[in-house]
């Protein structure tokens, strides 16, 4: 298969994994369950569960319909990823936080419904993502307490919400040092791309030395694919974003663009990319798709 072909297998895997692991529209309460269908089905590039359903079958095979005997479905992992980056994403578009209107091309979540329902929407999205590791993966404890131990590690106080408080902490701040801005991206979007890796790694069986490939090539994929974010609310429209653009500067929020300028910015993800890629390449098996696909998600809008 081509690059594009395997591209489109893994999303429409992860579009069919959404709609048959999320609570039904009509299950009570109705809102809520509808409320975080809209959240989580508005569409996205779906990156973090397909890193894993890639990592995955990179240890144990390359025929993407067909499982092997004793190897567990990376999709309810994958799954449960997406629930935990959506919530984020609810909550970060709240008008406590960011206050954007647009997200994924079409109404936030808060708009389409309000505030107290996106809020719950969020919330229950993060639970649902345990509830849902912990019951897919029963039969093997052991996984099971891996993954449930790695996502809410990569959700947490350290990280994903860390860094999101002090992205908030950084805003209209002008003595933000580059460390400082390493430090929001490395935890509020490279942990949960690196938890995404390391997850479809430990459902595929990889060992201990290609789990810590996989999370060297997920923190550097972080920083990249955040700093091309920074170049491009700079430089792109809301209609290709399908976010608003420019709101970062209207913010005056700490960017690498803000810190670097464009051109040097470039540079950085540009490095950033190719340290993700070498991490990918010294993984046991065929790391072609990841590289492609780190590749095509760093060069975006170019």
């Amino acid at each position: 298969m081509t690059f594009a072909e395997q591209l489109a297998g893994y999303v429409a895997r992860v579009e069919s994994g959404l709609d048959a692991h999320l609570p039904g529209a009509a299950e009570r309460p109705a809102r809520l369950h509808e409320a975080m269908r809209y959240a989580v089905q508005g569409g996205g590039k779906r990156l973090r569960p397909v890193l894993t359903l890639a990592a995955a079958d990179l240890f144990s095979r390359n025929d993407a319909d067909a499982l092997p005997a004793g190897r567990a479905d990376a999709l309810p992992a994958a799954v449960a990823l997406e629930c935990v980056h959506t919530y984020s994403l609810v909550h970060d578009d709240l008008p406590c936080m960011d206050d954007d209107d647009l997200r994924r091309g079409r109404a936030t979540t808060h708009k389409a419904f309000d505030e107290a329902t996106a809020l719950l929407t969020g919330d229950a999205l993060l639970t649902h993502a345990f509830v849902l590791l912990t019951g897919a993966y029963a039969g093997q404890p052991t996984l099971a307490h891996a993954l449930c131990r790695e996502l809410a590690d990569a959700a947490g106080s350290h990280r994903l919400i860390g860094g999101q408080m002090a992205d908030l902490q950084a805003e209209k701040k002008a003595d933000a040092t580059a460390e400082e801005l390493d430090f929001i991206h490395l935890n509020k979007t490279a942990a949960m791309l690196e938890a995404s890796l390391v997850m479809g790694g430990l459902v595929g069986g990889a060992n201990e030395d290609d789990l810590s490939f996989l999370r060297l090539a997920g923190r550097h994929l972080g920083l990249a694919f955040q700093i091309v974010d920074d170049v491009l609310d700079a430089t792109a429209d809301s209609v290709t974003l399908g976010k608003t653009a420019g709101k970062d500067a209207k913010a005056d929020k700490t960017t690498y663009v803000k810190l670097h300028g464009i051109d040097r910015a470039r540079r950085l993800a540009a490095e950033e990319t190719e340290k993700s890629v070498a991490a990918l390449q010294s993984l046991t098996g065929d790391a072609t798709f990841l590289t492609t696909l780190v590749r095509e998600l760093c060069t975006r809008g170019k």
